[in-house]
This record gives structure tokens, sequence and C-alpha cells, in this order.
């Protein structure tokens, strides 16, 4: 249809068309077409409709000739084309994927980069980072592991984890460590404040003013810290923190306590004192699996909310700082909630030690 003035639009479209041309967020291009359409059905001229939208002549037939074949809606519709790019074969995809796992790269290096795989595989740098993406291989990132050769695994990851989910009556579950060598750093430069589109700043350099180690424990029933900021985290330190719970738990309690297997937790005097205190038990996590152990995810907050950014002009600035933290976290704690299913730690610790008797 070349010139053709008799298209007819009819009521619907006209109103479907008009809606679009008034509707703010259509695409412009979809005006166009429907502004061709409208202006073709009021017996307007070819060329005055390219004068009115700009179009050219091949544009203007294109959009008549649409409209005949799929109405409104090829109008809003654009025809899928074929890429100008040759799809990549998929023996090529196949051999990035393949030497990005198994090969290093010819640079001697750790790891491929998108620049390395290119130049080895002769595929462009675009196509290495799509290939990686759809395969989910991240190469230049990585993540540290450790599988616990405990012998006696799963029967302690089922202890730890039972203490967690069905904590015995009238008794109370501590999960206790000690986070030692904090260090008090004071920077050597003030920082700059956070601004808009301007980060806080701090210097990369600082003064070292001496550590503290704090003993923590966490109540899981109640969410609750008891701390206590020591020099040293030797067993004498440890015995002190335990007496210093004994005081604090209410007496006829029972007290079972999950911690890691430092050996410090083992000494022959903590072993003494144990048996002249026979209302508490020790429940050891695996060797090589400390984070089983509730209080890691306080620490970690420790860390990552009040230490990392600190700045402590002493020890006892630091200590105060630790202090007043527990004690806002003691404000409005909650309860320690296990989610993971031990069977499926069990599982997948099954299955790490098969790879890795596979790989070696």
């Amino acid at each position: 249809m070349r010139g053709n003035l008799g298209l007819f639009v009819s009521a619907a479209d006209r109103a479907r068309l008009a809606a679009v041309i008034a509707d703010r967020n259509s695409p412009q291009k979809h005006v166009w077409r429907a502004q061709v359409v409208l202006l073709t059905g009021d017996r307007v001229g070819t060329v005055e409709i390219q004068r009115r939208t700009g179009l050219g002549k091949p544009s203007v037939w294109r959009w008549q000739e649409r409209y005949v074949e799929a109405g409104v809606d090829g109008l809003l519709r654009d025809k899928t084309r074929p890429s100008r790019i040759p799809k990549l074969a998929a023996a090529k995809v196949a051999e990035v994927v393949r030497r990005t796992q198994e090969e290093a790269p010819p640079d001697g290096g750790t790891h491929w980069t998108v620049r390395a795989m290119a130049a080895a595989t002769g595929v462009s740098r675009a196509k290495v980072h799509n290939i990686w993406r759809e395969a989910g291989l991240v190469p230049h990132r990585w993540r540290q592991f450790k599988l616990s050769k405990d012998p006696a695994f799963a029967a302690k990851v089922e202890d730890v984890v039972g203490l967690y989910v069905d904590p015995p009556a009238h008794a109370v579950v501590l999960s206790i460590d000690e986070k030692s060598q904090i260090q008090a750093l004071d920077r050597t430069q003030p920082g700059l404040p956070l601004k808009p589109g301007r980060l806080g700043t701090m210097t990369h350099d600082y003064k070292r003013h001496g550590t503290t180690t704090l003993f923590a424990a966490l109540n899981v029933l109640d969410g609750t810290v008891i701390g206590r900021n020591m020099q040293q985290h030797r067993h004498q330190e440890f015995l002190r923190f335990l007496n210093a719970l004994e005081r604090a738990i209410p007496a006829g309690k029972v007290v079972h306590v999950i911690l890691d297997n430092y050996a410090t937790h083992k000494h022959p005097k903590v072993h003494a004192w144990l048996a002249r205190h026979p209302r508490w038990t020790f429940h050891f996590t695996p060797t090589s699996a400390s984070w089983l152990n509730a209080i890691e995810g306080f620490f970690a907050k420790l860390s990552r909310r009040k230490l990392e950014r600190g700045v402590f002009h002493s020890v006892a600035a630091l200590q105060t700082a630790i202090n007043d933290f527990i004690e806002h976290h003691n404000q409005s704690p909650t309860p320690f909630v296990w989610q993971a299913d031990p069977k499926a730690i069990i599982a997948a610790a099954k299955r790490g030690h098969q790879t890795l008797e596979t790989i070696h």
C-alpha cells in the first residue's frame, strides 16, 4: 500500500491511538506510529504526514502497512530482528567454562581475568563476561573454608543444635567465647564526616595503644550478654570469668555451656573447677567449627558496629566502649533462634570431604 489514502480506522482504534498520543508516558516511537495512522485515516497525504511527524516516506508506508496487517497491537510491538553478531559455537563456550575451572592462566596468576581468557580463547571480553555470568562463574572471588576432621562431628553438631532448639527445662544455656587481641587504635588525623555524595573518611594509618580481651557469654534463651574485659586470655582469666558467671546465675539453675576447643577451655584447672561446680556442663563444638557457637554472631556485630571504625585513645576508652555496647545490647535483647537443620549441616560436611578426597 503505497500512498494509500483509503485506509479505514475504526472508532475503537481511533480512541486507542488517541490515548497513546495523549499519554505522556508513551514511547515517542509509538506516538509517531499512532499519528501516521490517524492522519492517514483523516485522508492526509503522505507528504503532509512526513511534515507533521518528521518521518521519512518509507517509515510512513511501513506503519500504514503494519496497521493493515496487525492493527493497533502491531503498531505497539516491534518485530524481532536477528542479531548481526553470530552466535558463539557451543564448543567455544564449553572451552571457556572448562579452562576457567580446570586450567591456570598462562601468566602464572592464581585465577583467570576477562582479559586473559579473551586473549587465550579468541573470544571477545564481553562474551567471556556473558559466558561466566550464565555459568555462574566468578573467578576473581573466593571464600575461606575449613572442614572439620572431628570424628565426633555429627554427634557434637546434634548436641549443640539440640541445646539451641530444645533447651532443657529450668536450665540456662550459655554460648561462651573470648574475642582476644582487640586493639585500641587511634587514627593519626581526624576523619571527615559523611556528606551527600561523599563517604566518611578515616586515615589508613593509626597509633596502637594496647589491646584487651573480651570474655563474653550469650544467654541463648533471652539474648542477653555478660562480658568482662581482661588483659590476657589464659585459663586464669577464663576461671575468673566462670566465677563471675557463677555469681550472676541464680542458684538452683542447671548451666549448659557451648564453647569451642581452645586449650584454655580444657585446662586441668578448668576441669577441676567443673568438678567443684556440678551444675555446670560443657558442650564443645566440633573442631574447626566454632561458627556453631552463637556468641560469634555477637562478636561480629560488635566488630562491625563499634570496633572497625572506632577511634580509641587508650585501652580504658576501648573497654568503656565495649561495655557501653553490651549495655545497650542488653536493653532490648532477642532470644537466639537457630535456623539450620543439623542433618543438612552433617550432609554438607560429608559432601565436602568426598569432594576433597576426589580432588586429592
